[in-house]
């Protein structure tokens, strides 16, 4: 269960054209759009990453805006937790779950996920938050974290376990943006 004192969201790689040629690319930066302002809502640590983006180019806008209060950690490993400014963030959040969204699943995702499960992190993928060009490969990628350990949730799933009732004082809000 997500406890939202234990719990951070990182954002990989959801950047440039890429960005708007995975699969269902609309849909999946909506998704993305409901779960930053949910994080936001229930003040949850927020690390986002960018692989190569001078080659890639810059997060979308639409995301980049939600987050303008923050740096996002350039990578060019796809594991992110390679990247040692990104996994000092992780460490000294003190968070022990991590819901983990971006593109594609089948690489920076997947290597990512794997990177934080081999430092003992609760981990769940927010299974309409990622996405890959093809289905196929995002497919792949959830089946093979779910058989190395991580858990697979949805952003309504996660955002209402995270709030616990609905006398919680984010419950609209999260409601509102669920709607």
């Amino acid at each position: 269960m997500l406890i939202q004192e234990n719990t951070g969201l990182i954002v990989i790689d959801v950047q440039g054209k890429l960005a708007r040629i995975v699969n269902e690319s609309d849909k999946l930066i909506s998704n993305l759009e409901k779960i930053i302002r949910g994080c936001q809502l229930l003040e949850l640590p927020i690390i986002w990453a960018e692989q190569n983006p001078q080659g890639l180019g810059a997060t979308v806008p639409e995301l980049a805006e939600l987050l303008k209060n923050q740096q996002p950690f350039e990578k060019y490993s796809f594991n992110a937790m390679e990247n040692e400014s990104f996994k000092k963030a992780v460490l000294n959040s003190e968070r022990k779950q991590w819901l983990v969204c971006g593109i594609e699943a089948h690489i920076c995702v997947y290597q990512t996920v794997l990177g934080l499960l081999s430092h003992n992190f609760e981990v769940e993928v927010v299974a309409d938050c990622v996405s890959s060009r093809s289905k196929e490969n995002r497919d792949l990628a959830l089946k093979k974290l779910q058989n190395k350990g991580a858990d697979v949730t949805t952003v309504e799933m996660c955002l209402y376990e995270l709030v616990k009732s609905s006398k919680s004082e984010v419950f609209k809000g999260i409601l509102n943006l669920i709607k």
